[in-house]
C-alpha cells in the first residue's frame, strides 16, 4: 500500500539513524538480513547498538555520507530539514526517499496482524501493555516498533514472527496515516502539535482518516469518553467492528472492583462486553493507567476476534489469564513515572508528560503516592505548545506543592514566539503557588539541594533531557 517494495533484501540508508523509532526500523530490517546504513549527530547507545548489529553509521550528518555508494532507498524523519545536505545529495542523486511513517507502513503491511495504537496521550504505555500481553502467549513472539525502551523487551524494538507487528503510531504531520492496521487503538483526540495542525477540528479529521485506514475485518478500540466519538468512528471500511472501552459501564471494555495501594497502583476486574476477566495487578499508578490497561486489553482480545486471525485458525486466540498477566507484570516504559533513586531522602521518579493532559494525570497519580510535598521539576516542551497552553500548564502545574521550571527545550523550534518559562512561573505565582524558574541544570540540582527533605516526592518531567537532573541528583 505504501508502494515500497521490502520482499527482497534492500540497501537502506536512514538519515537520523539515532531517533527512538528510526532506530527501531532499521533493527528491524537488519534481523531481516537488509543492508543498513545511516548518520546522526553524535554516537549514541542505540547508534551503537545498531553498528554492532551490523549497521555501517557515520557521524555527522554530510553529503560525503552519500557519496557514489550503491542505495536502494533512503528513510528520513520529520525532523530532516530540506537545506540538510545529505538529504540534498539525496535528492541530487536522484535516490528513492521514503519517510520514517512510509517505511512503518510497509512494514506493518508484510504482516497478516497488526495493531497500531493512537493517541495524543498514552501510546508508549498501552503499546509496551499490548506487547506484554501477547508475549505471555508463548506460541508467538509479535514483531514490536514503540517509542521509548521498553522493560518487557529490552530495547524500542522486537524482532519476531510473521504473527503480529504491534506499533506505536504517531499523529504529528499526519504520519500514522501511512498505515494500515488490522487493529487501531484511538486512546483520545485532543488538541496537541499545533505548530502542525490548524486547530482540533483538523487534528478530529485526521484521527477519522486513520481509523478509516483500518483493513475490512479488523477492529477500532477506541475511548468512549472522546466527544462524539461515533461521528470520528464512523464511515469504517466493510466488516471493521467498533470497540469502545473506558472507566465507566458504558464502555464494551471497563474495571470494575478498583482498589489503589500505597504506590498509586490500582488492582481491578476487567470486564468485556460483560464478561468479568481475571484481575489485573497493575504496578503502575494512576487512574489513567486503568484505562490504558483496559484499552490493551481490548486490543488483545479485538486480536482474537479478527476476520484475519479467524482464517488463520484462531492464531491469536488471548486469553483472560494472559490479559492479566501480562498487564500485572507491566512495570512502565522508560520515562513514564520512573522511580529513579533517592535524594537527601527523598524519592525520585522523571516522567515524559509534556501536554497538560499528561501532566495533570501523571501529578494526581502522584498524589495518590504517599509523600510530604510534592516538587516538581517540569522543562516545558517547544514554545508553540507552551504558548498555546500556557494558562493550562499554569492549572496542571499548580497541582504540585512546589514548581521549578527550566528553559523551554526548543526541540524542532526556534525562539521566536515571545513565551519563556519566566512566563509560567510569573502566573503561578499570581496565583499564590510556589513556583521557581532558572537558567541553568546547574542552578535547578543547587535549588534541590537547599530545599529537598526526608519524606518528598521529587518529580522531573518534560520531553526534553530534564532527566539528566534526576541523573544527577542520585548519581552519589
Amino acid at each position: 500500500m505504501n508502494g515500497i517494495d521490502l520482499s527482497k533484501p534492500l540497501k537502506v540508508h536512514f538519515i537520523g539513524i539515532g531517533g527512538i523509532s528510526m532506530s527501531g526500523l532499521a533493527e528491524i530490517l537488519l534481523g531481516r538480513g537488509f543492508e543498513v546504513s545511516g548518520s546522526d549527530r553524535a554516537e549514541s547507545p542505540l547508534t551503537k547498538h545498531l553498528s554492532e548489529l551490523g549497521a555501517d553509521i557515520r557521524y555527522p550528518q554530510a553529503a560525503e555520507n552519500i557519496g557514489s555508494r550503491p542505495i536502494d532507498l533512503v528513510v528520513y524523519t520529520a525532523a530532516i530539514h530540506p537545506d540538510n545536505p545529505e538529504y540534498v545529495a539525496c535528492v541530487d542523486r536522484g535516490l528513492h526517499m521514503v519517510t520514517r511513517a512510509a517505511l512503518l507502513g510497509a512494514i506493518m503491511d508484510e504482516y497478516a496482524q497488526s495493531v497500531a495504537i493512537a493517541g495524543t496521550h498514552g501510546k508508549t504505555t498501552t503499546t509496551s501493555m499490548v506487547t506484554q500481553i501477547l508475549l505471555e502467549d508463548r506460541l508467538h513472539k509479535p514483531t514490536v516498533s514503540v517509542g521509548a525502551i521498553d522493560p518487557a523487551i529490552g530495547s524500542n524494538v522486537l524482532v519476531g514472527n510473521d504473527d503480529a507487528f504491534v506499533a506505536e503510531a504517531c499523529e504529528y504531520s499526519n504520519s500514522f496515516l501511512f498505515l494500515h492496521p488490522t487493529v487501531a487503538v484511538v486512546l483520545n483526540v485532543e488538541a496537541e502539535h499545533l505548530d502542525f495542525f490548524k486547530n482540533l477540528g483538523a487534528i478530529r479529521e485526521s484521527f477519522h482518516e486513520f481509523m478509516t485506514n483500518v483493513k475490512p475485518g479488523g477492529c477500532v478500540v477506541i475511548n468512549s469518553s472522546i466527544e462524539n466519538y461515533k461521528e470520528l468512528a464512523a464511515g469504517l471500511n466493510e466488516g471493521v467492528r467498533v470497540v469502545t472501552y473506558g472507566l465507566t459501564s458504558e464502555a464494551d471494555c471497563h474495571p470494575e472492583d478498583i482498589i489503589y495501594n500505597a504506590l498509586g497502583c490500582a488492582s481491578f476486574v476487567p470486564v468485556y462486553k460483560g464478561k468479568k476477566l481475571s484481575r489485573v495487578e497493575l504496578k503502575v499508578p494512576g487512574e489513567h493507567n486503568v484505562g490504558n490497561a483496559c484499552a490493551a486489553a481490548a486490543a488483545a482480545i479485538a486480536l482474537s476476534e479478527n476476520e484475519q486471525t479467524e482464517a488463520a485458525g484462531g492464531t491469536f486466540a488471548v486469553s483472560p489469564e494472559a490479559i492479566a498477566a501480562g498487564l500485572s507484570k507491566f512495570t512502565g516504559a522508560k520515562r513514564r513515572f520512573e522511580y529513579r533513586g533517592t535524594f537527601q531522602g527523598a524519592t525520585v521518579v522523571d516522567d515524559y508528560a509534556h501536554h497538560p493532559t499528561e501532566i495533570e494525570a501523571t501529578l494526581k497519580a502522584a498524589q495518590r503516592v504517599d509523600h510530604k510535598r510534592l516538587i516538581l521539576v517540569f522543562q516545558p516542551h517547544t514554545y508553540t505548545r507552551t504558548k498555546s497552553f500556557l494558562n493550562d500548564f499554569v492549572r496542571v502545574l499548580g497541582l504540585a506543592d512546589t514548581v521549578v521550571l527550566a528553559p523551554i527545550y526548543a526541540a524542532r523550534e526556534k525562539d521566536v514566539y515571545g513565551i519563556h518559562s519566566t512566563d509560567i512561573r510569573d502566573l503561578l505565582v499570581q496565583a499564590g503557588k510556589d513556583a521557581y524558574a532558572f537558567d541553568t541544570f546547574d542552578e535547578i540540582e543547587d535549588f534541590l539541594r537547599k530545599n529537598c527533605m526526608n519524606g518528598d516526592l521529587l518529580i522531573t518531567m518534560g520531553a526534553g533531557d530534564v532527566v539528566k537532573v534526576a541523573d544527577d541528583i542520585t548519581a552519589g
